[in-house]
């Protein structure tokens, strides 16, 4: 027969899955915020739950406590994904909410890495009597935060790159599309999971791509569109500087040139001044420090060969995931990158992504 503490731990790692799913669900789309998934269990009964708001407010613990009525919280549990905030920062602390709750226990899976709470709600809790468990789904926690815990770490956003192939390694062609509608679906998936998309202006230029998802459903998460654009030379008519999304579009320059400067300001696009690396181009370390601090915290790059090449030569990104088509192009085929996975032996992980893309295949490097 188990034991009641088994029971009891048992039930702890099924409550907690749960809240790791609502976490789940909105990873890369909280900001520079964790995505924090949030139950309130009293009795063996879930009373309610709670994600981090998008853009990264109200907190899970906040809307989950809001959920129910003062008398139903005296004396329950409540599980989250990650250590509950100490600090003052635009709200109050998730603990002080906690504490005022009457709530007499907490369970949480890994500390924030956030120097302001990392490893102080523990004492805070235990001072008011309130019993804490901690380190339930470690590991399941430490994989659902790996993106939060890497940009909080180095002050930057977490950076994944991809690029689409035919078989025979060519990027483009004389048809807009190399990989299949399943692929492209795939792509739109992964803009809804990241705050922004990073491309040239020589790509914008290229194909006027909208740079947004376009998933049923989905449409309102398009991520923020970040273009690297030196001499802005970016194409006046193109989408992303007339559609109703342009107040998202961030352009990152090195130009004086005050006409341009004027025309684009005017049209409420965001210009950011750049300085030049060493080889004259625009200075991405830079940018992803400015991106950054302006709260993003995670970018897709959609970037043609020489951006692509670009951030792995300068070991500029934390994944990579190449889609590759059945298709073999052969002479019709431009721009090869079959020397490109000697640029990604910094990656040392390779994984094949099992998918039913009917012959396209995606393999991420991390």
């Amino acid at each position: 027969m188990s034991s009641k503490k088994d029971k009891s731990k048992k039930l702890d790692k099924y409550f907690m899955s749960i809240a790791m799913n609502l976490a789940a669900d909105r990873v890369g789309l909280t900001g520079i915020n964790p995505s924090v998934g949030c139950l309130i269990v009293k009795n063996g009964k879930i009373l309610s739950f709670g994600q981090t708001g998008f853009s990264g407010r109200p907190h899970a613990e906040t809307v989950a406590i809001r959920k129910c009525k003062k008398s139903e919280l005296i004396g329950s549990s409540i599980y989250i994904t990650m250590e509950p905030c100490t600090h003052y920062g635009i709200t109050p602390p998730c603990t002080n909410q906690i504490i005022k709750s009457k709530i007499k226990r907490v369970i949480y899976s890994i500390n924030d890495v956030d120097i302001r709470t990392s490893n102080k709600a523990n004492s805070v809790l235990k001072l008011k009597k309130i019993k804490v468990t901690k380190g339930i789904l470690k590991l399941e926690g430490m994989k659902l935060y790996n993106n939060y815990l890497n940009h909080k770490k180095k002050n930057k956003p977490f950076v994944v790159a991809k690029i689409a192939c035919s078989s025979d390694y060519y990027t483009s062609s004389k048809n807009k599309f190399i990989t299949n509608i399943h692929s492209r679906n795939i792509s739109h998936l992964l803009r809804y999971k990241f705050d922004s998309i990073l491309v040239s202006s020589k790509t914008i230029n290229a194909d006027n791509s909208k740079l947004s998802c376009r998933l049923s459903g989905l449409e309102n998460h398009s991520p923020k569109r970040l273009i690297i654009d030196k001499n802005l030379k970016i194409n006046r008519n193109s989408h992303v500087i007339n559609d109703n999304n342009k107040k998202n579009t961030i352009i990152f320059h090195s130009s004086k040139d005050k006409e341009k400067i004027k025309f684009f300001t005017l049209k409420g696009i965001k210009l950011i001044y750049t300085d030049l690396d060493i080889n004259n181009n625009i200075n991405l370390n830079k940018v992803f420090s400015k991106v950054y601090n302006i709260g993003i915290g995670s970018i897709i790059i959609e970037g043609g060969k020489i951006l692509t090449k670009s951030v792995l030569r300068d070991k500029l990104i934390n994944e990579f995931y190449l889609f590759k088509s059945k298709k073999k192009l052969g002479n019709s085929g431009k721009n090869n990158i079959s020397d490109l996975k000697n640029k990604l032996k910094f990656l040392r992980k390779r994984e094949k992504i099992e998918t039913f893309l009917d012959g396209d295949k995606i393999t991420r490097y991390h």
